[in-house]
């Protein structure tokens, strides 16, 4: 095409985000948000429509000197993997203006910026081919997420934001100790494909896995360095909860896709045991929180802890079913998870209540808002024809061939699964009329209905037909998982 399509995807919104510094009505500022985030879109459809399939390698690759005397680049490109990553992203980015339309009545143009700058930052993170560009998206996108919650955010925001940002900030400074080793050990290069070239010793690949590790981890967020999770989405405003569920969690995963399968391959394998268990343990525990919560948010963001399991678990399988499941999963999870935290803003801010012991007989005064929960509802559970039981059947037959205890931990937390999110549904939806029905509340309207719409289109596409999604990481993830086989068995 000619253009740097990269740089037009990552930098459109934070071109969007300086104009909105110009703007003083709140509804220009509205649909201009709007306006760059589906300009955003459309862009990483054009992209995905030029995708090669074919090849692992990575294309619509730019490579310009940043600081030359470090070894710095600014250099972009996607491959199978990142590309579903950068659209999942775009595509939740103008969902999150949609829910925010009302939900966010004071200081708007702040609230934009802060989630144009955000989604531009996360964006940066997944086409990043140089180390220290990758690093400073990476850490960058913190404050916007602070700030979102912080300001944005409920009651405890205050306590629930310094949380997310120093559980996160001891996370990336492990990173960043282990980013400045791998540059000495690597030949003094921050070019992330050169870096995956060099074989390293095993104590150094030992030591940058478990720094990696930690620092990932946060971000997953994996048992036992979780906690700050729950507070973090019961406090943030509707779109914080969508983009935290949607992208955030999967930039860990896609740490462990992008640097510690590629770049330590020996120490991946070694270590693949524990990862599985770590997983094993995610999934279960994080199910039992969910079956334990009344509030409505609490239990979407606990489910996310047992539903990210499935995603390591996949990925440490180190099989093709698994690693492809897991990529997959990591998109689905994006999509469904974030429409449900979508659902939890629409009815808070009818009842001004999550408690899911004040909801009941919503069916009778919202058809359409409880019928599309049933469908996302019965996705978050894997019910075939949805899809996560696309990616969640692939890691199940992955981990049992890699761990018969690891597949039989994430069969019980598919189980609990079930019980929590049919539990949730029938007293929401179901049940003896609650607040819903004393109070009338209103369906959803057009613009609600906007945002649902092309997520509800994902759950169906992907769980009825997953080839076209499989087929872009297909090459991508063989090519990993070679990499990782061949390198690999050195230890």
């Amino acid at each position: 095409m000619g253009l740097p399509l990269l740089s037009l995807i990552v930098f459109t919104p934070a071109a969007g985000a300086v104009v909105l510094m110009f703007l003083r009505s709140e509804d220009a500022v509205r649909w201009t948000a709007l306006g760059i985030t589906v300009l955003d879109l459309a862009l990483c459809i054009a992209m995905l429509v030029s995708f090669d399939q074919t090849t692992h390698e990575m294309q619509f690759t730019e490579i310009h000197p940043w600081v030359p005397t470090l070894g710095i680049t600014y250099a972009l490109g996607i491959d199978g993997i990142s590309a579903l990553f950068v659209f999942l992203t775009a595509l939740l980015g103008w969902i999150c203006v949609l829910a925010s339309w009302v939900a966010i009545a004071s200081k708007v143009k702040e609230f934009m910026v802060s989630l144009l700058v955000m989604q531009a930052l996360m964006l940066g993170v997944f086409c990043a081919l140089d180390l220290f560009l990758f690093y400073v998206c990476w850490e960058a996108m913190l404050i916007p997420m602070y700030l979102i919650i912080g300001v944005w955010g409920g009651d405890g925001r205050v306590y629930a934001a310094f949380k997310f940002f120093l559980y996160t900030l001891a996370g990336s400074l492990l990173f960043l100790i282990g980013v400045i080793v791998l540059y000495f050990h690597g030949g003094r290069t921050f070019d992330i494909l050169a870096l995956t070239g060099q074989d390293l010793p095993f104590w150094v690949q030992s030591w940058l896995f478990f720094a990696f590790l930690i620092a990932f981890a946060v971000k997953v967020p994996m048992v036992p360095v979780h906690t700050w999770l729950p507070d973090a989405h019961v406090q943030a405003p509707t779109a914080g909860s969508i983009i935290l569920a949607g992208v955030l969690l999967k930039m860990g995963a896609y740490g462990f896709l992008r640097f510690s399968l590629p770049m330590l391959p020996e120490a991946s394998v070694y270590y693949s045991t524990l990862m599985l268990g770590l997983s094993a343990l995610a999934i279960v525990y994080g199910g039992l929180l969910a079956l334990a919560q009344d509030d409505l948010k609490k239990l979407v963001a606990y489910s996310s802890i047992s539903h990210m399991g499935f995603v390591t678990l996949g990925i440490f399988a180190l099989n093709l079913r698994g690693l492809e499941g897991g990529v997959l999963q990591m998109f689905n999870h994006g999509v469904t998870t974030g429409a449900l935290f979508l659902f939890v803003g629409l009815i808070y801010e009818r009842t001004h209540t999550r408690s899911i012991a004040d909801y009941g007989g919503l069916m009778k005064v919202a058809p359409v808002y409880t019928g599309f929960l049933a469908l996302f509802t019965l996705s978050s559970m894997a019910l075939p024809g949805t899809n996560s039981f696309v990616g969640e059947l692939l890691v199940l037959s992955g981990g049992f061939a890699a761990n018969l205890a690891a597949g039989a931990a994430a069969v019980v937390g598919a189980l609990l699964s079930a019980a929590y999110l049919l539990g949730m549904y029938r007293r929401v939806a179901l049940g003896p009329a609650g607040i819903g029905a004393r109070f009338k509340i209103s369906d959803v309207n057009a613009r609600e209905m906007a945002a649902i719409l092309p997520l509800a289109v994902f759950v169906l596409w992907v769980g009825l037909y997953p080839k076209p999604f499989l087929n872009i990481i297909d090459v991508s993830v063989k090519h990993l998982l070679a990499h990782v086989h061949t390198k690999g068995s050195g230890q």
